[in-house]
């Protein structure tokens, strides 16, 4: 499911005017996007959380040359799956025929 679809769903469910389930989508995505920038955590109760994780800086490679690479600090959005929806994902899983 992407964006549109998310908002195409609610506004199904909801019976809202398309404009206002969108809107109500955006707000709901920039505040989570405005607190990770702040370094906040979010969680939403029973969905998951979301958290910026930091990374020290390392001299990597470059794997076509070989050559050395300083690569930088950097602080990136980490998402870690609430209880329950690890065991809602678990319940409705089908066995994977191989």
């Amino acid at each position: 499911m992407n964006k549109s679809q998310l908002i195409e769903q609610l506004t199904l469910e909801t019976k809202q005017n398309p404009r206002v389930v969108d809107e109500a989508v955006n707000i709901f995505f920039d505040q989570i996007k405005d607190a990770l920038k702040t370094g906040d955590k979010v969680e939403i109760r029973g969905f998951g959380s979301f958290l910026l994780k930091e990374y020290e800086g390392y001299v990597g490679r470059n794997p076509k040359t070989g050559a050395k690479v300083n690569v930088p600090p950097k602080k990136l959005p980490v998402f870690r799956t609430g209880k329950d929806l690890k065991e809602r994902v678990k319940s409705s899983e089908k066995p994977i025929k191989r």
